[in-house]
């Protein structure tokens, strides 16, 4: 779910939002743009300290939770005890987590989505948003298992 050629770059966004772009906050923010996986803070860390060795682990906590509190990423729980980042999707979409491998896979499913949507309206609701998180084992005998 990646973003389009005419969406702004996520270091734009920031500085849209008046926030003062480090060459730090610079790197940390194309490492969260690049990334085709959700990484935690760690993992943001190894990459951005490979581009510049002076950012520390501290400085990534911190610009994460800047972005984060600014609107600009999101960030994910997939009970492995680490949060998770990635960029605001342009398009929702869902997440089945593969527990043995740690695997994230994003999937949109439109009869979920208006189920989704009946149940709120039965409830007596107006769904404005959700998250939904599918927690999964490969089948045996899949290609999953065979890696």
């Amino acid at each position: 779910m990646s973003k389009s050629h005419t969406d702004p770059t996520l270091e734009e966004a920031c500085v849209a939002k008046g926030m003062r772009m480090t060459d730090q906050r610079r790197v940390i923010a194309r490492v969260i743009e690049q990334a085709a996986d959700h990484p935690d803070v760690e993992e943001l860390y190894r990459r951005a300290s490979a581009v510049d060795d002076r950012i520390s682990l501290s400085t990534v906590y911190r610009t994460v939770n800047l972005f984060e509190e600014a609107g600009l990423v999101t960030k994910h729980d997939f009970k492995d005890g680490r949060a998770r980042f990635e960029l605001i999707p342009d398009e929702h979409h869902d997440h089945l987590i593969d527990i043995r491998s740690g695997a994230v896979i994003e999937f949109r499913n439109e009869e979920i989505e208006a189920i989704q949507e009946v149940i709120a309206k039965r409830l007596g609701y107006r769904l404005v948003d959700h998250r939904l998180e599918l927690y999964a084992v490969p089948i045996e005998g899949s290609d999953k298992t065979r890696k």
